[in-house]
């Protein structure tokens, strides 16, 4: 059976510094990205391990973990990629006329995407979609990976707001990792998930 695995980090690991610190890229790919990875591959053997036993006793808490974990593993993939060195600023051509269609200006986006991580209790993302029902681009928060989601919205930029991602460089001042991740948007490998996610359509 096919298997989930942990994909390589497109740059270094102090690539993203001072923004972001090799420790902290360290741990958050090798240890916590590497969680999900396993966890998945783990679930996927306990729903096998159920099928060959003939039985559906856990079924629906086996679809809940895998759900928590494949999640974790495609939003934390997602955030690496969202993410370059020398990068950041602002958007140009078609992503940035869509940013400026669908939040009035590409200032208005930023704050609404950065409150929208600010406001989330407890562990969770900020994610820009692209809704194929309504043919536009919308700010959502993500829980615990896959709660609260808009079903059929393709994640175009991710922002992993979980205190493992910025507590040992940051500590208890999120806002200044939110602010500093504004250097590193990788609005080029965005602009190509918008032209993909735009072409596609939804029943």
């Amino acid at each position: 059976m096919p298997r989930y695995e942990l994909p390589t980090l497109p740059y270094d690991y102090d690539a993203l510094e001072p923004y972001i610190s090799r420790r902290i890229m360290e741990l958050h790919h090798d240890k916590h990205h590497r969680a999900y990875v396993d966890g998945a591959n783990r679930t996927l053997d306990q729903l096998d391990a159920m099928r060959a036993q003939g039985t559906s006793n856990g079924a629906g808490e086996l679809a809940q973990a895998l759900a928590f974990y494949v999640s974790g593993h495609v939003l934390h993939s997602l955030f690496w990629t969202s993410l370059a060195p020398n990068a950041g600023g602002e958007p140009t051509g078609a992503l940035a006329k869509a940013i400026g269609r669908d939040f009035g200006s590409f200032p208005a986006f930023r704050k609404q995407f950065s409150d929208t991580a600010a406001d989330i209790m407890g562990s969770g993302w900020a994610a820009l979609v692209w809704d194929g029902v309504s043919r536009r681009m919308l700010v959502i928060q993500i829980h615990d990976h896959q709660s609260s989601t808009l079903q059929g919205a393709a994640p175009l930029l991710v922002l992993d707001a979980w205190e493992h991602a910025y507590y040992l460089q940051y500590e208890n001042a999120k806002a200044k990792y939110f602010d500093a991740l504004w250097n590193l948007w990788n609005w080029p490998a965005v602009a190509k998930r918008l032209d993909a996610a735009s072409q596609a359509r939804t029943a």
